[in-house]
C-alpha cells in the first residue's frame, strides 16, 4: 500500500500543514510529527540492559517512567560520525500508543510547519526493506528533511520487546 503524504497532511488536522519537529544526524535532517513529540531532554546517565537490541542503549527514569533509549543512528542504519558535539546531543521522547522511547539524535534543529507544496512521497526506488517508516521527502529553503513516521520505525515484536526493557 503506498503512502500518500498530502492525505497525511490534510488529516493532520491542521488545514494543509504539516507540524514537524526537526533534527540532525550525521549530515541529514530528519522531522517527525510535533504531536508524537513529548519532550526534548539533554542526555543523562543511560543505564545499560543486558541483552538489548544493539540500537538500545539502556534506559532511564524520567520522572519516575522508566524509558527505553534508543540510538537513531543505529536504528537507521546510519554511518558512525567521529565529529559529534556531545553538548548538542539530545534525547527527543516521543509517545505512539503505549509506547514511549527515547531516541538519541546529534542535534534537535526547530519547529517547523511544512505545506502539502514542500512535501513528496518517498522515491520508489528506497522503498522496500525497513523503509515503511519513511513518509517522503520535504524541502524547506535549500535543504530536504527526511519525514519521519516513528511508530513505523519498530516492528509489532519489536514494540513487545521495548515495554518489555522498561
Amino acid at each position: 500500500m503506498a503512502f500518500d503524504v498530502s492525505t497525511q497532511v490534510r488529516s493532520s488536522g491542521t488545514g494543509d500543514s504539516l507540524h514537524m519537529v526537526g533534527f540532525t544526524v550525521g549530515g541529514e535532517e530528519f522531522c517527525i510529527d510535533i504531536l508524537k513529540v513529548q519532550e526534548i531532554i539533554r542526555m543523562v546517565d543511560i543505564t545499560v540492559m543486558p541483552n538489548a537490541p544493539d540500537y538500545v542503549e539502556g534506559v532511564i527514569n524520567l520522572r519516575g517512567k522508566i524509558i527505553p533509549i534508543i540510538d537513531f543512528r543505529k536504528r537507521m542504519h546510519l554511518p558512525f560520525a567521529d565529529n559529534i558535539n556531545e553538548q548538542n546531543r539530545r534525547i527527543v521522547v516521543v509517545s505512539f500508543g503505549k509506547v514511549t522511547v527515547g531516541l538519541v539524535v546529534d542535534k534537535v534543529s526547530q519547529v517547523m510547519k511544512l505545506n502539502a507544496d514542500q512535501v513528496s512521497a518517498t522515491p520508489d526506488v528506497i522503498k522496500g526493506f525497513d523503509s515503511e517508516c519513511l513518509m517522503g521527502v520535504g524541502r524547506a529553503a535549500d535543504r530536504l528533511l527526511i519525514l519521519l513516521d516513528v511508530e513505523k520505525m519498530f516492528r509489532q515484536d519489536e514494540f513487545e520487546g521495548l515495554a518489555d526493557a522498561a
